[in-house]
């Protein structure tokens, strides 16, 4: 509003990568590149698109961003185990698919 209002610098537009790691051997598994139009939450299922499904995913670690139905289920599909916390003000969700009772244990566990 004020660069508009008074002129000045245009606004800034960024760029985030996330990438996918296995732990192990430290290798990039998985790499998406965003800009600022793109929150965090949608990006996850796209990363573990990019490993191959014969290929085990052990668990997904990420910030309390993408703690969001899509995501825990991305995560379940795949058979892994998702490290994410919950957020701030969480309640339980109904648990019809797997990444919802994985997330509503996360959050009894934490609380």
């Amino acid at each position: 509003w004020h660069a508009s209002k008074h002129g000045g610098p245009k606004p800034q537009v960024w760029r985030r990568i996330d990438l996918g790691i296995d732990e192990q051997t430290l290798e990039i598994r998985a790499a998406e590149i965003t800009g600022s139009h793109i929150g965090d939450a949608p990006v996850p299922p796209y990363l573990l698109g990019q490993i191959p499904i014969g290929e085990e995913v052990g668990s997904v670690t990420a910030v309390g961003a993408y703690d969001t139905r899509k995501c825990h289920d991305a995560i379940a599909g795949r058979g892994a185990h998702a490290v994410i916390p919950p957020r701030k003000n969480a309640k339980p969700w109904q648990p019809v698919t797997g990444g919802a009772a994985a997330r509503n244990e996360i959050l009894r566990a934490s609380k």
